[in-house]
């Protein structure tokens, strides 16, 4: 199972406060575990939202929306992509994380949607699709 981490931003990550040696050490350290375990697929930081772009899609019409956006608690300042057993896998790991942050927050788990979620809709034909697709970003790294 995939679960997708993300890191809730706040009014520092927001203002573009970069984290402390400290915790970038304690970081690190935490992410050479993930990797050991081999539970790490990715992660990254993300810079603020006021370096970000927002599309809003009504009907055939694309509108682009400039950063910074309202609603700090309900921006993303980082993530991880973890391949892990559980659901419950996954909680103990990030119980054993570094406050990301350095303060008070949440971190939000979510599972990632596998091919088998999508049932009977999801053809033969889609999954040879996404298995081809797959292959090809797989050979382009």
């Amino acid at each position: 199972m995939r679960v997708m981490v993300l890191i809730k931003a706040n009014a520092d990550s927001e203002a573009g406060v970069m984290p402390s040696q400290e915790l970038l050490a304690a970081m690190g350290k935490y992410n050479e575990e993930l990797v050991k375990a081999g539970v790490m697929l990715a992660g990254e930081g993300l810079h603020p939202s006021s370096k970000g772009k927002r599309v809003r899609f009504s009907g055939d019409k694309r509108t682009v929306i400039d950063g910074p956006f309202a609603e700090t608690k309900e921006l993303i300042a980082g993530f991880w992509l973890w391949q892990v057993k559980s659901m419950d896998e996954a909680i103990e790991w990030i119980k054993r994380c570094p406050n990301p942050t350095g303060i008070d927050g949440e971190v939000e788990l979510r599972p990632v949607f596998e091919a088998e979620d999508f049932g009977a809709e999801f053809t033969p034909e889609l999954r040879e699709q996404e298995a081809r697709l797959r292959a090809q970003i797989e050979k382009a790294r």
